[in-house]
């Protein structure tokens, strides 16, 4: 699987200088997050989901970042990140999607509100059967064609 972030060189008009026209990404971030969460549960799981993506893609991260007087800060994604919802069968059928894809693939499950920590929270998931997991979201990364197949049906987060 190709996972470059490459973007291609967007066509210039009068207008516009390479600097300045769009860029359009060849890979896609997404989290999809089930449609029954509460405001804060939504926060909390895309937050704990991107931060396993920066992780295991590395190129995903930018440069850090400046301001005017020199104040340096942490480097974020290179690229946006999509936000979307959909139902718990949903969830179900694009966490299957992405496995079969292999995909790069972070979960969050409905008992990870339960506990405090990493230690709990991985052992909370590694308790449940794949097909049994409870899921409340996930993130992935990949070819924009197919993170668009594994998220098929979900609609944008209001």
């Amino acid at each position: 699987m190709d996972n470059t972030l490459t973007a291609p060189a967007p066509a210039t008009t009068p207008e516009t200088t390479p600097e300045t026209a769009p860029v359009r990404f060849d890979s896609k971030i997404a989290v999809l997050l089930r449609e029954d969460l509460a405001p804060w549960q939504r926060l909390n799981v895309t937050a704990f989901l991107v931060s396993g993506l920066g992780t295991a893609v590395p190129e995903l991260i930018g440069e850090p970042y400046a301001d005017a007087d020199g104040t340096g800060y942490l480097p974020m994604f290179r690229q946006p990140v999509l936000v979307l919802e959909g139902g718990r069968e949903l969830l179900a059928t694009a966490h299957g999607r992405a496995l079969s894809r292999g995909l790069p693939l972070a979960v969050f499950t409905a008992d990870l509100f339960a506990t405090g920590n990493d230690r709990d929270n991985r052992a909370a998931v590694r308790a449940v059967p794949t097909a049994g997991l409870d899921l409340v979201g996930l993130a992935l990364h990949g070819p924009r064609n197919a993170v668009d197949k594994v998220l098929k049906g979900a609609r944008m987060h209001p």
